[in-house]
């Protein structure tokens, strides 16, 4: 008899997942409390926009190739690539300059190191690049060991203030292993999808649903139970039976929320030792660009209370979005930070006079602010003794949640590579109908 599979999340990763299930045979369900799939890689319009924008920052690196397989496999030919101009941002006496450190005759331009300190750095970068994964990586704090191996001012100058931008009170406490994928994965050609990534995830739902696939959006799932014969699903409204296997496709802390009644004791009590940040993401659209010519830029000075710039009509073509420039604004904060008490309007009037230090002085036509809680796990010793496993300690119950990119960052390609191993493990393993709880 056809296997029935419930997928808990209808992000990138829980997709993925349900369309491999599906093209197995499985009958598949895929449940999102939103009205649309995709997570954060769905997309919004403003109004004569022909493309839609993502909620949060999307780009994908030219080395990622478990998203470029998936949609080669489809006949999805969206995916296209260049090469746009990123940074980082500092104080320099009473104005704010960007400078391009994306290539080493960049880099060796960079006039606040000395030229010692610069190739000092750029041996270690060039080491971290070209190594393998080493267990030693998971023995060192990233800021320590950049101190020690670059030198106290390079540090200082290049790394620590993007570390407590990311990582607020924990920077000093991230994993050398975190820092060692964010060198080994970043290429300067960057990819970005016609349409918005909204595109390949609406064709990727209409392939599934082809392959006998069904979706229920716009319910939220409050709890998965036992049954004598598999789980049940509740929503909000509903009562889904007969589950053979299930997949939270999510962040672990939403998981434990759901799975409360039938995880182990142990096990939550283990994932809670795992630390997070909430992200916040402000989109601007404005007729001038906030920034020329960069798009990303990174904030390495603590005076700009935020991480990132991400004038995205620098690299995307603004004839997209009405003629209209756009521009995302990042942070990472806790639930006692002022963004992510904030309106949207509080959030606008502090960051325009810092815009405005960078020489912007149009006016933000419309603005939208995002926030996603448990966007950002801490990658300190903590979430190495801590996290999940693809095989959570109930039979027949399955994890697909961004943790396990680990050490590599949150993203679409590592959504889907997750989605897709889970996938695979749910289709290799035999059905179980016992369950222990400790």
């Amino acid at each position: 008899m056809q296997e029935k599979i419930a997928v808990i999340g209808g992000g990138v990763a829980g997709l993925a997942a349900g369309y491999d299930l599906a093209k197995a045979g499985f009958e598949v369900v895929i449940f999102e409390k939103e009205k649309k799939l995709g997570g954060l890689a769905s997309g919004f319009k403003f109004p004569y926009w022909t493309w839609r924008l993502e909620r949060t920052v999307h780009h994908i690196f030219a080395n990622d190739g478990d998203i470029l397989d998936l949609a080669k496999e489809v006949g999805f030919s969206g995916v296209f690539f260049k090469s746009p101009l990123t940074g980082s941002a500092y104080k320099t006496g009473e104005k704010y300059e960007i400078f391009a450190l994306d290539t080493p005759f960049n880099f060796l331009k960079f006039p606040l190191l000395p030229l010692k300190d610069k190739a000092r750095a750029a041996v270690v970068l060039a080491f971290l690049r070209f190594s393998p994964f080493l267990s030693l990586f998971e023995r060192k704090k990233a800021l320590d060991f950049l101190k020690k191996s670059m030198g106290e001012k390079a540090n200082e100058i290049l790394w620590k203030e993007l570390f407590r931008k990311k990582f607020g009170k924990y920077a000093e406490k991230i994993l050398l292993s975190f820092f060692w994928a964010r060198i080994k994965k970043r290429t300067k050609k960057l990819g970005y999808v016609k349409g918005g990534f909204q595109a390949f995830i609406d064709y990727l739902e209409e392939r599934f649903k082809l392959l006998g696939g069904k979706v229920v959006k716009g319910e939220v799932v409050e709890a998965v139970e036992k049954e004598k014969k598999g789980f049940k699903v509740l929503t909000e409204s509903q009562k889904f039976s007969s589950f053979n296997k299930v997949i939270f496709a999510l962040q672990l802390p939403l998981a434990l929320k759901i799975g409360r009644k039938i995880l182990p004791e142990s096990f939550v009590k283990k994932a809670l030792k795992i630390n997070y940040l909430h992200a916040a993401s402000l989109v601007l659209e404005t007729r001038e660009p906030i920034v020329k010519d960069f798009y990303w830029i990174n904030v390495a000075c603590k005076e700009l209370p935020f991480m990132g710039i991400f004038q995205h009509t620098n690299f995307v073509d603004k004839k997209y979005y009405g003629g209209r420039h756009v521009c995302y604004i990042g942070w990472y904060c806790k639930e006692d930070d002022w963004i992510w008490q904030a309106s949207e309007k509080e959030v606008l009037k502090k960051v325009l006079p810092y815009l405005k230090a960078f020489g912007f002085k149009g006016e933000v036509l419309r603005a939208k602010l995002f926030k996603a809680p448990f966007a950002q796990p801490i990658f300190d010793e903590y979430f190495v003794r801590n996290k999940p496993s693809f095989k959570l300690p109930v039979p027949d119950l399955f994890f697909a949640g961004f943790e396990l990119s680990y050490p590599y960052d949150r993203g679409t390609n590592y959504a889907i590579k997750v989605g897709r191993e889970a996938a695979r493990l749910v289709e290799n393993s035999k059905s179980e109908i016992r369950i222990s709880k400790q």
